[in-house]
């Protein structure tokens, strides 16, 4: 029925069975644009949601209902809200909908029931829609988006105040906007209605305290429960035909334990959980990797989490593998500083961050500006690709998100290293309204390698698998590389000092004595990937801290080189040297197929 001729008449049918007004296509779903189909989780719940006394009150004026994920609550929100405002409140009825704590001020349930105004032409014939109000200029009815810290909800007299996914109202705010909403006493029909799946423990308190209050109450069907003024419906089975088993499998596979717990099975949960499951670190593990020292063709991304006195600092490196499809491991290091002995920022960060772009080709360096502000400018000055990551919770999230996955999809490939390994299994998920992030359970506890870890691996996922490849010339003058397409015009530094880094001796008689003593064999017959590890993180530790010495001079066939290289760069593209990761012509960079 998409035009109904009497409206008055069907009103008076819709009245007696609730149900009628969806099957009779007096709503059409807000997604498909199909003819809306009650599933039957919904057809019970309506079935006792109007249910009035002798003086045509309704029996129940809180309304819960709520099932798991994708089981179609927002629709079913705005087809509630539209029923009760045209065919039970009368002349002048009123719907409220609010926004939830993550939301604007026009939520999803409001831009559904906007939606499914448009697309049955009696009803939009017969409204004014604006952004946030719909009006029913002939009954002098109005359905209203109102955002989750309005003041101006005092007072309020609706017929119908629709909360969505309460577990998000963690507001103060919201809060005492939730107590303002409550029915009013001067309407027969007036109810508050939430649709929402489950929240977390000790942070969804006013989720929580409805469920608790709905769940002491009798059972009247299948999991419904009602009783003392409230009809609450909550389900952790599936109760939308697409939810099918395979379905269900596939959330279990690709969602966080908890996450799963709360999102499709409908359940409270801790706001903490296990970061990864340990058995998915030790499957990253190559035994026979070790950390690598340099390789100048190995394009790396780095992370920084620092700490000046009281948590550890943490550097790694990771590349993309092409022939895997992984992210790799290159290096890391821990720096652990105390109230006593600060972190000597200059020394250890900042000089770990410059061995790495002496050694390694780094394409970026990933960090926390709160304490790396200073130290970040100088790297940048001397044209190491310094970006900044603020730790905001969006950004945490995408973090934490992607190197969960990586670990637990296999697409991480770690060496052994024991310091990593604890790290890993001290890291948990913290969960919020608002996103999730990587933390510690306890303080004494050290993660930062695993924050750091996290942010090099963002850095390469995003950039890695479409990195350009380098060709062009390389000059060498006197057995080293003098410039050429990872040195680009900066091959000869400015300046009268340069930071001089000592080299470890894997294989000299320090690292045959640290073998003698943990009963290894000789340093040159070390196979195992652990021993391996262990040994070059002995050495690497005592290695004095790098130091700036006098630079040496250029020879005249060193400059001249430079000056070729620069006539060749500004021949080829105007004099500008051609900018990491971007399309287009250079001297020394061909672009990746898939580029445009």
């Amino acid at each position: 029925m998409s035009e109904p001729v009497d409206f008055a008449s069907m009103r008076d049918r819709w009245r007696h069975d609730p149900a009628a007004f969806v099957d009779d296509g007096a709503v059409k779903d807000s997604e498909t644009g199909e003819k809306f189909v009650l599933n039957w989780s919904q057809r019970q719940f309506l079935e006792h949601a109007f249910r009035t006394d002798e003086a045509g009150r309704l029996n129940y004026s809180e309304l819960v209902y709520s099932a798991p994920k994708k089981s179609g609550k927002t629709a079913f929100a705005a087809m509630f809200t539209l029923y009760t405002v045209l065919v039970l409140g009368g002349r002048y009825a009123e719907g409220i909908v609010v926004a939830n704590d993550l939301e604007q001020s026009v939520g999803r349930v409001f831009a559904a029931v906007r939606r499914m105004v448009e697309l049955i032409p009696w009803l939009r014939n017969a409204a004014n829609i604006t952004e946030k109000k719909i009006t029913f200029p002939e009954i002098g009815a109005s359905i209203t988006a109102i955002a989750s810290d309005y003041a101006g909800a005092a007072g309020s007299n609706a017929n119908i105040a629709v909360f969505d996914e309460l577990w998000g109202y963690t507001s103060e705010r919201s809060r005492r906007l939730w107590d303002e909403m409550i029915p009013p006493p001067t309407r027969r029909i007036a109810c508050r209605l939430t649709t929402t799946y489950a929240g977390f423990d000790g942070e969804s308190t006013l989720l929580w305290d409805l469920y608790r209050r709905g769940s002491q109450q009798p059972l009247v069907g299948r999991d419904l429960y009602a009783g003392n003024g409230l009809l609450m419906a909550w389900h952790h089975q599936p109760v939308a035909p697409w939810q099918t088993p395979e379905w269900i499998e596939q959330m279990r596979g690709q969602m966080r334990p908890n996450a799963f717990l709360r999102m499709i099975e409908n359940r409270f949960v801790s706001s903490e959980s296990a970061f990864v499951d340990l058995d998915w670190w030790d499957a990253c593990v190559d035994p026979q990797a070790t950390q690598a020292f340099a390789d100048k063709n190995l394009p790396v991304w780095v992370g920084v989490d620092a700490s000046v006195k009281h948590d550890s600092t943490a550097i790694v490196a990771v590349t993309w593998d092409k022939k895997a499809n992984k992210v790799r491991l290159v290096s890391h290091r821990i720096f652990q500083p105390s109230a006593n002995q600060p972190l000597d920022f200059e020394r250890c960060v900042e000089g770990t961050v410059r061995q790495l772009s002496d050694h390694f080709r780094v394409q970026a360096v990933y960090f926390d500006p709160y304490q790396m502000t200073a130290v970040a400018q100088r790297l940048s000055a001397s044209g190491i690709p310094m970006r900044e990551y603020p730790q905001t919770m969006d950004r945490l999230t995408a973090l934490g998100s992607n190197l969960y996955d990586l670990i637990k999809g296999g697409d991480l490939v770690v060496y052994p290293d024991d310091a990593i390994r604890l790290a890993v299994s001290r890291a948990v998920a913290l969960e919020t309204s608002r996103g999730w992030k990587i933390t510690k359970e306890k303080t004494a506890h050290k993660i930062d390698v695993v924050v750091s870890l996290a942010m090099a691996a963002l850095g390469c996922v995003r950039e890695g698998q479409y990195m350009p490849t380098l060709v062009g010339p390389i000059i060498m003058i006197g057995g080293q590389q003098v410039c050429g397409p990872d040195m680009g015009t900066a091959g000869v530094q400015s300046g009268d000092l340069v930071w001089e880094y000592p080299t470890p001796d894997y294989y000299g008689e320090r690292a045959k004595q640290i073998c003698k003593e943990n009963g290894w064999p000789p340093p040159a017959q070390l196979t195992d990937g652990g021993q391996q590890a262990k040994l070059r993180r002995i050495i690497d530790n005592e290695l004095p801290p790098p130091r700036k010495v006098p630079r040496r001079p250029a020879t005249a066939a060193e400059r001249h080189a430079m000056a070729e290289m620069g006539r060749a760069m500004s021949a080829a593209h105007g004099g500008g040297e051609y900018p990491d990761l971007q399309p287009g012509v250079g001297f020394s960079r061909f672009d990746h197929p898939g580029w445009s």
